[in-house]
């Protein structure tokens, strides 16, 4: 180790990346690296002949930027920009080759541009390495093809599908006729829908379809619905409409279309993926809320305290309408504390006093503004440069007279753990382990790199609640993790994290290029050497918050009616009895 820097860390670390990505993509850009090498070599030898043997050299430097043609012709053809843009340092390369033409029989010309474009194209190479995507294109496919490529695909490069237990080829056979339907009316809409089913079967939080839903109808019937923790569905969040047909804000609904409200949930709406099932649950509710056709029949609670059913209607007929009514899409923003639309989104790592001695920090993502630093931060397993802003934080918070911390980590969404593990640096003394970086291995995996946490310990006299919900995940699930270990920090929230933590990195675009999915292909270890975090076939969170805060009526009323940020509240209430 060197001041700080630890050259087996960083060397793991890159195998792991290399191995994570598609092997394909980095030989060809290390065939045009060493052809690039061939070239300077080339050169040196008939540098002194400036007919035949030169005009060949010359002719020579196109092979590069021609290689990296062909590979976009065979892997990238038909891709939008976005994707394409993730290979630019290989064809950069290619680029680069054409640069020392000019000054091929310049002595000191050749040396400087020569040598100057070997240091970029090793540079472009190595950026490539580390962050070229497991990119799979099968656009020319068609729909059931390039579905039956994605199974095959995902079957060898998925590195959670034994930890999940999943049977794609038999949940290829499951989705196949819709994909088939999807290709006979070439509806693409229901094609991505079917992907988005299978995928979604994966419970893998990590796991995204992409897919244009412009077409796709809302519907909002004037409420939203939310179970509260003894059993019972409330409206919340309802509309003029809603409340003449005499269901107001905390009026208990018994039924949707006829089915018993709990029922409906669980049989009419689509399971989302949710990695946790008691999140998943939850969140099927507040989802059952825009399920129906153009009405619904709705049994209720009234205020006589007698069950009745009325008919409510779809308020949306048009774009206009959206804008005007969104009880159901509010009800799930204020569930999960998405900030209003006409409200800013608070920066990332922004703080303030909640009061005179209780200290605010926000971390929405673990990403800072210096990509360079996140990049060697994560390589050598510690990012010493968010160690030192988070300290710098922290230090003007002390100032101000704060004795107890709230981290508010709800809809984190994620980034590099290292940045994370940083600021828990500064919150105990002893070090410990944060996570291993590995490799699929035989039947099981490889730990490669321990990215752990050092123990800087400058605050760990400070009683601390980490805020979280099931919309934090990735980074943001393992900084949470790491957070609840500790003795002076308590896990709190209405729900658990969301229960993913592996490294993206997969990439496959299907037919016509109108679906995309990612996955994870970089494997992220726990002590044990499993997959760190992510829940199993079970769906049992592995990372459960310590302190759960209760969802009763009146915290309803609260948070949906009177849109108070009840669970801020309620992380400060709970460090002040400390």
């Amino acid at each position: 180790m060197l001041d700080g820097i630890n050259f087996k860390t960083i060397w793991w670390s890159l195998v792991h990346v290399v191995l994570s990505n598609n092997l394909i993509h980095i030989i060809w850009c290390a065939g045009i690296l060493i052809f690039m090498i061939v070239l300077a070599v080339l050169h040196h030898k008939w540098k002194f002949d400036y007919g035949k043997k030169m005009l060949l050299w010359r002719f020579l430097c196109l092979i590069p930027l021609a290689a990296a043609g062909a590979h976009y012709m065979l892997y990238l053809k038909g891709c939008d920009t976005d994707i394409v843009s993730s290979f630019t340092p290989l064809y950069a390369i290619g680029v680069l080759a054409l640069i020392p033409i000019p000054f091929a029989n310049r002595t000191v010309g050749y040396r400087l541009t020569a040598t100057l474009t070997g240091l970029i194209c090793v540079l472009s190479s190595l950026v490539f390495a580390a962050s070229s995507p497991q990119f799979y294109n099968y656009t020319d496919k068609s729909y059931s093809e390039s579905f039956s490529a994605m199974v095959k695909t995902m079957e060898r490069t998925y590195v959670l599908k034994d930890w999940k237990d999943a049977d794609l080829a038999e949940l290829e056979k499951k989705y196949m006729p819709l994909v088939k339907e999807a290709e006979k009316k070439n509806d693409a809409l229901m094609f991505g829908e079917a992907v988005t089913q299978f995928c979604n079967e994966l419970h893998d939080g990590h796991i995204v379809v992409q897919y244009d839903r412009s077409s796709e109808k809302d519907r909002d019937f004037g409420m939203g619905l939310v179970k509260l923790d003894n059993g019972d569905v409330i409206a919340v969040c309802t509309s003029a409409e809603a409340n003449e047909k005499g269901i107001k804000d905390g009026t208990v609904i018994t039924a949707w279309n006829g089915k018993p409200v709990l029922q409906a949930a669980e049989e009419d709406v689509k399971d989302d993926g949710s990695p946790v099932k008691a999140n998943g649950d939850i969140l099927s509710v507040i989802k059952l809320a825009v399920e129906g056709g153009a009405t619904v029949e709705v049994s209720f609670i009234d205020e006589d305290g007698e069950e009745q059913t009325v008919t409510l209607y779809d308020l949306i007929d048009n774009e206009e309408d959206v804008k005007k009514h969104h009880c159901a899409m509010d009800a799930y923003n204020l569930f999960r504390h998405a900030p209003d639309k006409d409200t800013e989104k608070a920066e990332n790592f922004s703080t303030k006093m909640l009061d005179d001695k209780c200290g605010y920090i926000l971390v929405n993502e673990e990403s800072t503004e210096n990509g360079l630093h996140d990049l060697a931060g994560y390589f050598n397993g510690d990012h010493k440069w968010a160690r030192e802003m988070f300290r710098e934080k922290l230090k003007d918070l002390k100032s101000q007279g704060m004795e107890y911390l709230v981290i508010d980590l709800r809809n984190n969404e994620g980034g590099n753990d290292e940045i994370g593990f940083a600021l828990v640096d500064l919150l105990t003394k002893d070090p410990q382990f944060g996570l291993n970086v590995g490799m699929r291995w035989k039947d099981g995996y490889k730990p490669l790199a321990d990215h752990g946490i050092k123990g800087d310990g400058e605050f760990a006299d400070l009683k601390v609640v980490a805020l979280t919900n099931f919309n934090c995940g990735s980074a943001g699930d393992s900084l949470a993790q790491a957070l609840g270990d500790l003795p002076n920090v308590t896990l709190m929230g209405m729900t658990d994290p969301n229960g993913c933590n592996q490294e993206t990195g997969g990439m496959i675009k299907l037919a016509g290029g109108d679906v995309t999915v990612y996955y994870p292909t970089g494997i992220v270890l726990d002590e044990k050497g499993e997959p760190n975090i992510d829940t199993k076939a079970d769906r049992i969170s592995r990372d459960p918050v310590e302190e759960r805060i209760p969802l009763d009526h009146d915290a309803a009323m609260k948070l949906f009616v009177d849109k108070e940020d009840y669970e801020l509240s309620k992380a400060t209430e709970f460090l002040k009895g400390q």
